[in-house]
């Protein structure tokens, strides 16, 4: 049965292109006065608000007026598991495995509260105007099953998967190659494709996989090729040299996926900061995806990637929270703290590079760029709006702005779930800005309603 129309008014910023291979107001298209058409959660146009009016007399009007709309932001890893314990102090990467995330990912076993975890996960996640992300689950089916469950409440568009260890781990929270593979494979059957989502084979990184446990998931997803497969390297020095003991034959860290199976379009690497010339090249060769998880990078003490030189090489590059060991469950904070670091690195990301980033990059680097991300036509109707005067320090900035980049820029730098002011999940409004949910709305949580000022709210 169709559902009727919807036209979402606004300002609309659609980036039609990459803007690191074309000017940044070539890769955009910004209309003062715009709209998003909406039919059956998909987006039928996007143009002038007056010609799709004319167009769609029939449609139901949402005008947020001075609200900038844009495809909803998708993280492109995570980790829903480390939720309560984010922003925890003082450790480096393998310190922060055994004092926080392992302990913490024992408490998966217990469906409950990883159905508890995965709902304020992603009520987080909506909040903060992230309609899609690619996340760790646990070793426990229960926490991919809770996962995908609430996401399916939400009809978000989530990637993710059971994270398979088999050594280097504590008891409770190891496998083997064969559980590893045959937990993963009924897991996939069961979710991806399954209304919106998509399953991840996903071990956590090498040093707790085996040859024998990468080479039973290489063996998985050539079964499966058009699932992704996400994971972790290079990291952190101290992991890089450590994956050469325990890898001793392999002529890099890169190898030790590419020698399973593990290396072709479809892989996600989080982090990927040391990286040789000759995996860098193979990277991209083999259509790869890097995922640039600035907030977690300094947090955890990890290093500083370079967005400017992975898109000069032709690099698949997605943004990423990597909550928890990213310090936040915002894009817009993310995408401030990737300005940072191409500071520090030499580059200063045009405002259009760092949206496009969180949105379609993200999404390329997931292979979903054909459906979210993206203001096209025929694209899942996954928007955010944001307020751009969402703070007095944000208004007053922007009050001086003469283009759209430099009215969205304040927002980017310093802002936060404030200046969220709708969200919309196929066409679905999540967050309605003190509208009061419809037929057409989806009620928000308490947790939401509470962050965002809403009725309903504790």
């Amino acid at each position: 049965m169709n559902e009727p129309s919807t036209l979402v008014l606004g300002q609309i910023l659609d980036l039609h292109a990459n803007p690191f291979d074309v000017p940044p107001d070539e890769a955009a298209r910004y209309l003062r006065r715009g709209g998003i058409l909406v039919e059956n959660g998909k987006i039928a146009a996007t143009g002038d608000a007056d010609g799709l009016r004319a167009a769609a007399p029939q449609a139901r009007v949402i005008d947020h007026g001075d609200g900038l709309i844009l495809p909803g932001f998708v993280d492109s890893h995570a980790h829903y598991p480390q939720t309560a314990i984010i922003a925890s102090w003082g450790k480096r990467l393998i310190d922060w495995l055994n004092s926080y995330t392992f302990p913490e990912e024992m408490r998966f076993g217990d469906p409950a509260y990883a159905a508890e975890i995965a709902d304020r996960y992603l009520d987080l996640m909506v909040s903060h105007g992230t309609t899609s992300v690619a996340s760790f689950c646990t070793i426990h089916p229960s926490s991919v099953e809770a996962f995908f469950a609430a996401a399916e409440a939400r009809n978000m568009a989530v990637v993710a998967g059971r994270t398979c260890m088999d050594r280097n781990a504590p008891d409770g929270l190891r496998d083997d190659a064969q559980t590893a593979h045959d937990e993963s494979k009924a897991l996939l059957e069961t979710w991806h494709g399954q209304g919106r989502a998509v399953y991840a084979i996903t071990p956590r990184f090498s040093p707790t996989s085996t040859p024998e446990q990468l080479e039973a998931l290489g063996a998985l997803w050539a079964e499966h090729p058009d699932c992704p497969m996400q994971t972790h390297l290079s990291e952190q020095t101290d992991e890089v040299d450590w994956v050469r003991d325990l890898h001793p034959h392999r002529r890099d860290y890169l190898d030790t996926y590419e020698a399973h199976g593990l290396l072709r379009e479809g892989a996600m690497f989080g982090h990927a900061i040391w990286l040789t010339d000759s995996e860098r090249a193979r990277l991209r060769d083999h259509g790869a995806a890097l995922i640039h998880c600035p907030t977690s990078n300094t947090f955890i003490g990890s290093g500083l990637f370079d967005t400017a030189r992975a898109m000069a090489e032709g690099q698949r590059v997605g943004l990423a929270t990597d909550t928890g060991g990213g310090s936040s469950f915002s894009m817009l904070h993310t995408m401030a703290s990737a300005y940072e670091i191409g500071q520090l690195s030499g580059t200063a990301l045009h405002p259009a590079q760092l949206l496009w980033l969180a949105t379609a990059g993200s999404a390329r680097a997931m292979r979903m760029d054909d459906r979210i991300g993206t203001l096209a036509p025929g694209s899942d109707a996954d928007l955010v709006v944001l307020d751009l005067a969402s703070t007095p320090a944000i208004a007053q900035r922007h009050a001086r702005s003469e283009t759209i980049w430099e009215a969205v820029f304040p927002t980017i730098m310093m802002g936060d779930d404030r200046a969220i002011a709708a969200v919309y999940v196929a066409g679905a409004q999540l967050t309605a800005g003190g509208t009061p949910p419809d037929q057409h709305s989806r009620p928000v949580s308490p947790l939401i309603a509470d962050s965002l000022g809403l009725p309903g709210g504790a």
